[in-house]
Parts: structure tokens; C-alpha cells; sequence
């Protein structure tokens, strides 16, 4: 069943906690596609501070899994992106010192009901359950000499339909860390997805979404329609 995720968060050496970040407007292409919005209600201003919220545990899924898409549409949005998964406790950490706090790198699918508003995202939209695939397993911090100039590539139904770098994010990783840590701790096993590039792929039942990164893998997950 979607959402009833058989990662092993306690094991050794990652030990993910189940708690997973993801992070609006993080990169250029979605703050160029919000455009003048940005400046208008309920908006006001173009964000000066990262715009976080979770993808809570009955969303998680594994490469593989079969992701349910809600009766009654047609279609889902497909959110590629790094997630950087926290080894140590971080609270307050600069820039300089980010990347010591982190284990190592996942691939995160945050997957969305179809919305054209970014302001205080909607549960409805983006926390059912399956909606935030993770792996295809963690690649060492080690293993990842720059997650800043990483290319991130998504197939949908075979066909490459989105290609984009973090070179392009708003604040790069370290910067994200800092920033973000700046008002909240990031616990051991904690993953940090850092934003998707715009516009958002779509996934219709029947079609499978091949998420890739180089030096982490790809993340499979088949889309279906719900049972009625």
C-alpha cells in the first residue's frame, strides 16, 4: 500500500528519523515562474528567509513503491530534488562548518497536488499518503564532492521531461543549512530536500517517474489510480 514505508529509518548508518523538510522558491526557476506574484498579495515580497514545511511520516515511500494518485485527478506534480540527510545535531551552524553536520544524500520526490500558490502550503496538497518518495538509499557525504553543481534529471514514462542543476538553487546547501538553522535544529537522520527547479513535471496513473542524480542513483515509483 502507498505511503506505509519499509525504509529502515533505525538502521546504522543514517538512521533516518522520518522527518523530512522541504523547501519552497529555493531555486531560480520557481521564483522566475512566480514572477511579479511575488510582490503581490498574499505574497508582499519575494521570500528573504528559507519557506519550510514537512512531508510528515505516512507520506514516505521507497524506490519501487507504487504511488497512489487520489480519485478524481488526472494527474500529480513531480518535485525532483537533493535531500540532505543530517549526522550530527545542527543548531546555529555557519556556513563554513554546514556540511560537517551532514551524512549524506538521498533523492526526494516531492510529489504535490497540482496548485498554482505557494503561500503556506497546503497539507491537502502535498502530505497524503506516498507523496514524498526518498532513495534509492543514501550516499555517503564522502561519496558527493559538490552538492552544489549536481545534475538532477526526471523520465517520466521513459522520456526525459526535466533536466536542472543545484548550481541554480537560491541558497546553496551550506547556505540552506545555516540558514535554517539559524531558527530550528536539525536532529541526526533529519533530511533537508532543497527545492525543486519549476515548472513541475506531471505523472498520470499507469506511468512510472525514473528520478536520477549522479553519484546517488535513481528513484523508481510506478503511479496508479486509487482503488475505488
Amino acid at each position: 500500500m502507498a505511503g506505509i514505508c519499509t525504509i529502515p529509518f533505525d538502521a546504522a548508518p543514517f538512521r533516518l528519523s522520518g522527518t523530512v523538510y522541504g523547501t519552497l522558491l529555493n531555486h531560480r526557476s520557481a521564483l522566475a515562474e512566480l514572477g511579479e506574484k511575488a510582490s503581490l498579495p498574499p505574497y508582499n515580497a519575494p521570500p528573504r528567509a528559507p519557506v519550510l514545511y514537512i512531508k510528515p511520516r505516512n507520506t514516505l515511500a521507497i524506490s519501487g513503491e507504487r504511488i497512489e494518485i487520489p480519485a478524481g485527478m488526472p494527474d500529480l506534480e513531480v518535485g525532483a530534488c537533493l535531500g540532505v540527510v543530517i549526522g550530527r545535531t545542527a543548531c546555529k551552524v555557519s556556513v563554513a562548518a554546514a556540511l560537517d553536520h551532514v551524512a549524506g544524500y538521498v533523492i526526494v520526490n516531492d510529489v504535490s497536488v497540482p496548485h498554482d500558490t505557494f503561500y503556506r502550503p497546503s497539507i491537502r496538497l502535498k502530505a497524503r499518503d506516498g507523496f514524498c518518495p526518498l532513495g534509492p538509499a543514501v550516499a555517503r557525504r564522502s561519496a558527493i564532492a559538490e552538492p552544489d553543481t549536481l545534475v538532477v534529471r526526471t523520465y517520466v514514462a521513459g522520456v526525459l521531461v526535466q533536466t536542472y542543476t543545484t548550481t541554480d538553487l537560491v541558497r546553496p546547501v551550506a547556505q540552506l543549512l545555516s540558514d535554517v538553522t539559524e531558527f530550528m535544529t536539525l536532529g541526526p537522520g533529519d533530511v533537508l530536500a532543497v527545492g525543486a527547479a519549476r515548472p513541475s513535471p506531471r505523472v498520470r496513473a499507469g506511468e512510472i517517474v525514473d528520478i536520477q542524480i549522479d553519484g546517488i542513483g535513481t528513484l523508481s515509483n510506478p503511479f496508479a489510480a486509487a482503488a475505488l
